[in-house]
């Protein structure tokens, strides 16, 4: 008889390391069960990614090609038109999506920026899609506006542990990033919050990173594990490969350790193979990101993603959203209401 999982926020370093040394095939199995206990373990949430803002990010961060530290070949971009934001947003619906995150290269949000911010989320609720945005660091006040907004979800990446953090980041810090957590779910927005693998960290550094975000007094309702994507011109372009069984394994302690998040398999899809993704969603993966980019990398074809989701037999996750017809009349109501404002907003004569 299967005994039944509860949600915890009190694990320990030792029992986390423990699940990782457990047999490749007992902890799959611990991680099905666990999922099976929370979610349709056949059903998938789709969410799809778009830089409203690239380039020129006054951060460090080693794995980025978007710091002006680094030397990636990247072409550098202002901020989206709200009208592009929209069209690219019903795109996103159109092939599947239930979720559309948009990402800003900045440290923090500015003010000057915040009315099109707004009317990015209006718009994009207008929709029917659940909203989520990434925009750097956030104060209180801020994370209040955009939750009155309509703001669903804000993405704050931990990216590792807090002992390799500065390895890899030092713009900013750790307790930065728990700030801007913490503002987050105060205001009452949902947390999307996960890390890189693949940095040079140890599995002891993995092992602290899930302990960090198990032990929130509320778990992040969204867990984004990345694959380093190496881009050339990043510090980390000759980063070594890490094991493709090491990144499922902490899919799976992740699932254990947060039964009820959405554990998203998210960056470096593109070269994992069709075999590695199906062990990822055994292992309890069950978001992805869906289009041809995630911000400014690589990420598979729709089309591929669909038939690999024939291939295993998985469906897109259902979520509650207001009808087409609705969804338009609200849409084409809002751009005549904000057509002589700043709903279409010229990206190019404004500053970074």
């Amino acid at each position: 008889m299967t005994t039944e999982v509860s949600v915890r926020h009190n694990w320990q370093h030792a029992e986390i390391s423990a699940l990782f040394d457990l047999p490749f095939t007992e902890l799959m199995y611990r991680a099905q069960t666990v999922h099976r206990q929370f979610f349709d373990p056949n059903a998938v949430q789709i969410s799809t990614l778009l830089s409203i803002k690239t380039g020129a990010c006054p951060e460090d961060c080693k794995y980025c090609p978007q710091s002006i530290h680094h030397n990636a070949e990247l072409e550098t971009e202002k901020l989206m038109q709200v009208q592009a934001v929209l069209e690219e947003a019903q795109a996103a619906k159109t092939q599947g999506a239930s979720r559309f995150c948009m990402g800003a290269a900045w440290k923090h949000l500015r003010a000057k920026d915040m009315p099109y911010v707004l009317e990015m989320i209006q718009g994009v609720k207008a929709l029917g899609l659940e909203t989520c945005m990434t925009l750097g660091m956030l104060k209180a006040e801020q994370a209040q506006t955009l939750s009155a907004a309509g703001l669903d979800y804000y993405n704050h990446n931990l990216d590792t542990s807090e002992a390799f953090y500065g390895n890899i980041i030092t713009t900013r810090s750790y307790q930065d990033r728990l700030d801007t957590l913490g503002h987050v779910r105060a205001a009452g927005m949902k947390v999307c919050c996960g890390g890189i693998l693949g940095l040079g960290e140890s599995r002891t550094d993995r092992v602290s990173l899930l302990q960090t975000l198990a032990c929130f007094p509320e778990h992040p309702e969204s867990v984004p594990v990345n694959r380093l994507v190496r881009v050339a011109g990043t510090p980390l372009a000759d980063a070594p490969e890490l094991d493709a069984f090491e990144f499922i394994r902490t899919l799976a302690v992740a699932r254990i350790l947060m039964p009820a998040s959405h554990v998203r398999l998210s960056a470096g899809r593109t070269e994992m193979n069709e075999q590695m993704q199906a062990l990822c969603f055994m292992a309890g993966a069950n978001s992805i990101f869906y289009g041809d980019r995630l911000l400014t990398t690589e990420n598979p074809q729709a089309e591929a993603d669909k038939a690999l989701f024939a291939k295993l037999g998985l469906y897109p996750e259902a979520v509650e959203m207001v009808s087409d017809d609705d969804c338009e009349t609200a849409l084409m109501q809002r751009i005549a209401t904000e057509q002589d404002k700043a709903f279409f907003y010229n990206a190019a004569e404004s500053g970074q």
